[in-house]
């Protein structure tokens, strides 16, 4: 038996390491998945104003920003017991859209593509692993000219969520009560211009550049399965109740589809750095005691379950649950699903412009209650999204975050559950020890993002131990 261990995995969201041991045939048999950095938001927001955590909770990640400040009004709209209005709803929509869109587009061209493609010898592309790469040099070299062209598609995404969004990536507009910018007829026009040559950079360079490459590759259609279950919270509401999503909610298991109960989700923390009192406790009682010393623990993330059992988030979750792709589960099924996504999300919003009214305001001011309790359940591009929590004397009195890559990239649990990167791994064969670019591929397909495990320093404290963690070579 030998080790393989990869620290960082990810490009550029975040310390993820993998470590895997394979047996004499090169078959990974038992999988790792750390995140190496402590969060904390949990704590800095106990005792603040309310709120404070739309603005707070959007520095968890610089490339979801805007899930988590939806899950947070939604969470502060929910305690409040408020209902924004349409208007509000939609300029929701289009921000949280626009995001998605860039944050796809990212994923594919910059963070995953580059498993798959020869790029030049030169950074960013290197280092690498150049094998198993089986495009034709024309293949290659247009995937390499899109690479580029996506940078160009990023941005403009960027800039159209900032027409309403006041900037990006962290964003202003949205509060409790509504949304603070009023859409002219001219920021509504030009939305509608960079909608439009978005749409075809989606239609007519990234869609066929992940088919060349899912038609090259088509034996990752049964590489990094899983374990089939998948969840969604549900998002882009297309009416005030809730009830109507362009996504909605649901658990997918041995291929059922089934309502989302949100009481049985709890968090496990056995395999993590945090106090064994922290576990299985559902988010609206949770806690979060760092325990870095903690004896057989090996991630900062904790082990979130759904009624006891790991499940996989993220566009291919969203997708299955509402019947938009169907072929299965696998690296290269979240490719594509994550694609297919992107162009539905781009033509919804087309739809979601025309329903604006020109120079309506959407804003109530909204007064603190005394003692409340609250949830939002969104989703980010990488999976779904949840804030839970609770006011008291107007301040906040308890918060807690789950986010998508704590589900995908989840240690063991309390009863030995691999997490769902980890379960996809058992299995892989590796070609080649030194360059197991199955394990990158395996890994980049779920999109972890462990920025949402960012830590926090204080620039009067001082420093007494420092890590520094070798890149892939």
């Amino acid at each position: 038996m030998a080790k393989i261990k990869i620290d960082p995995v990810t490009r550029i969201e975040g310390h993820l390491a993998i470590e895997v041991d394979i047996d004499s045939n090169n078959n990974v048999i038992y999988a790792h998945s750390t995140g190496n950095l402590f969060r904390g938001f949990e704590k800095i927001l106990i005792g603040r104003d309310p709120r404070d955590a739309v603005h707070l909770t959007q520095r968890i990640c610089g490339v979801c920003p805007v899930s988590h400040c939806m899950a947070s009004v939604n969470a502060l709209e929910n305690a409040f017991g408020y209902t924004p209005s349409d208007q509000a709803r939609i300029i929701r929509n289009l921000i949280l859209g626009s995001n998605f869109i860039a944050s796809h587009i990212l994923h594919f061209y910059h963070l995953a593509a580059l498993d798959y493609i020869q790029g030049p010898e030169m950074e960013p592309w290197t280092p690498h692993y150049n094998t198993d790469c089986r495009l034709t040099s024309s293949q290659n070299q247009a995937i390499i000219d899109n690479y580029v062209a996506a940078l160009e598609a990023r941005r403009k995404a960027h800039e159209m969520a900032a027409i309403f969004a006041g900037k990006m990536p962290h964003v202003t507009t949205v509060l409790p009560g509504g949304v603070s910018v009023t859409p002219t007829s001219e920021s509504i026009s030009k939305f509608n211009m960079y909608l439009d040559w978005i749409i075809d950079f989606i239609n007519n360079k990234y869609i066929p550049d992940v088919n060349t490459i899912a038609d090259a590759y088509s034996d990752y259609f049964s590489i990094g399965v899983g374990n089939g279950n998948l969840l969604a919270y549900g998002v882009f509401d297309l009416d005030n109740t809730g009830n109507y999503k362009l996504f909605r909610r649901g658990v997918y298991t041995n291929g059922t589809i089934s309502e989302l109960d949100e009481s049985l989700i709890k968090e496990y923390v056995m395999y993590s750095w945090y106090d064994n009192s922290d576990t299985n406790k559902h988010p609206s009682n949770g806690s979060t005691t760092p325990t870095p010393d903690k004896s057989g623990a090996y991630s900062w993330l904790k082990a979130p379950r759904y009624n006891g059992e790991p499940f996989e988030l993220g566009p291919l979750a969203r997708m299955t649950i509402n019947g938009d792709y169907t072929n299965g589960i696998s690296v290269m099924d979240r490719h594509l699903a994550r694609a297919q996504e992107a162009r539905k999300i781009a033509y919804a919003m087309k739809d979601w412009l025309l329903q604006l009214e020109p120079e309506v305001t959407s804003y109530d001011e909204l007064t603190v209650p005394n003692s409340r309790v609250g949830v939002g359940l969104t989703e980010a591009p990488r999976g779904a999204v949840g804030h839970w929590i609770a006011i008291s004397d107007s301040k906040i009195s308890h918060y807690q975050v789950i986010t998508p890559t704590c589900w995908n990239a989840s240690p063991r649990d309390d009863n030995g559950n691999p997490g769902p990167i980890e379960g996809a791994l058992v299995g892989t064969n590796v070609a080649n020890v030194e360059k197991p670019i199955e394990i990158l591929r395996i890994v980049h397909s779920y999109d972890p993002c462990t920025g949402c495990s960012v830590h926090v320093s204080r620039a009067d404290r001082e420093v007494i131990s420092e890590f520094i963690v070798n890149p892939v070579r």
